[in-house]
């Protein structure tokens, strides 16, 4: 056998083999309300990044943050510990932002990165629409992940975090 085909059958061989390691996949998570409050109205209270305290039934207290700047962080107390995001992007005329996962935590929140964007939009008759969505990794990035840390664990927190915050959000606007 030549050396070419030889190289060949090895390659060939190497393509049927089943792949043992792959690593995490990216896992995404979305939850939106609608307010009986104008954008803006609504934009006021949320537009705040290091103001999440105030609304958000998990979230204990905001340690540290730096305003609404580009790079600026929070410092996140949940039930569990403490995590810190970073502020990506801000665009308040747009009436969004961006961020994403600084320092992990994975006893307060099994994830190991993210990045989310939460958006106002005008859903009309003086209501709002808010869309909080995220791309993030599981806690456990290896292999075999254990549990409480695996794609279902990260999906569910993410999930009730998003949901939890939007209704604490509604709340707290509408006064119910």
């Amino acid at each position: 056998m030549s050396r070419q085909a030889f190289i060949a059958a090895v390659l060939i061989l190497v393509g049927f083999c089943p792949v043992r390691a792959h690593g995490p996949t990216p896992q995404k998570a979305e939850e939106a309300v609608t307010i009986a409050a104008s954008p803006d109205t609504v934009w006021t209270v949320v537009g705040d990044f290091a103001g999440i305290g105030n609304w958000h039934p998990l979230v204990e207290a905001v340690k540290a943050g730096s305003g609404n700047n580009v790079g600026g962080e929070r410092i996140l107390v949940l039930e569990k510990g403490e995590i810190t995001d970073s502020l990506d992007q801000y665009d308040a005329s747009a009436r969004s932002y961006g961020y994403r996962l600084a320092k992990e935590n994975v006893e307060a929140l099994p994830v190991s990165f993210y990045t989310a964007v939460l958006t106002v939009t005008d859903a009309g008759g003086g209501k709002s629409n808010v869309v909080w969505s995220a791309r993030f990794y599981r806690g456990d990035t290896g292999n075999f992940p254990a549990e409480g840390l695996d794609d279902e664990a990260a999906v569910a927190a993410m999930t009730d975090f998003f949901r939890r915050g939007l209704d604490g959000l509604k709340a707290r606007i509408e006064g119910k």
